[in-house]
C-alpha cells in the first residue's frame, strides 16, 4: 500500500512520535497549522472515519489526543480537535486521523 500513515505506523518514514500504544500513533504534523499540531492515526488502516467500526480504536485515539495535550502542555489552556471526512471535508490522506492543535487562541479557518 502506498499509504504514507501507514509508513509511518511501520517506521518506513520517520516521524517526530509524540505518544504510541497498541492502537494509535500520535506524531507531530510537518505543515503545522498552530504552534502544537500532532497528528493521531490507528495502526490499522480505516480511509476515514465512516469506515471505523471499532470502539476500542476511537477511544483509543481520543486519550490519546488528551495523552498528546497534557505533553504537549496544551491540556489546560485549550486546544482544538479535528477529523476531516472526504474531499468536500479536505481529507487529504486517506487514512483516518485526527488533528490535536493548540498553544494559541485558533481561529474559525482550523488554525
Amino acid at each position: 500500500m502506498g499509504c504514507i500513515f501507514c509508513k509511518i505506523v511501520n517506521n518506513e518514514v520517520p516521524s517526530n512520535r509524540v505518544y504510541e500504544d497498541d492502537l494509535v500513533v500520535a506524531f507531530d504534523d510537518i505543515q503545522p497549522l498552530a504552534p502544537v499540531h500532532t497528528i493521531v492515526i490507528p495502526r490499522k488502516h480505516y480511509a476515514g472515519i465512516n469506515d471505523l467500526d471499532d470502539k476500542e480504536i476511537w477511544f483509543s485515539m481520543l486519550r490519546a489526543a488528551q495523552e498528546v495535550a497534557r505533553i504537549k502542555g496544551i491540556d489546560r489552556s485549550g486546544y482544538r480537535l479535528v477529523i476531516n471526512s472526504g474531499e468536500h471535508g479536505t481529507q487529504i490522506v486517506k487514512h483516518l486521523h485526527l488533528h490535536v492543535m493548540g498553544g494559541r487562541q485558533l481561529t474559525s479557518d482550523m488554525g
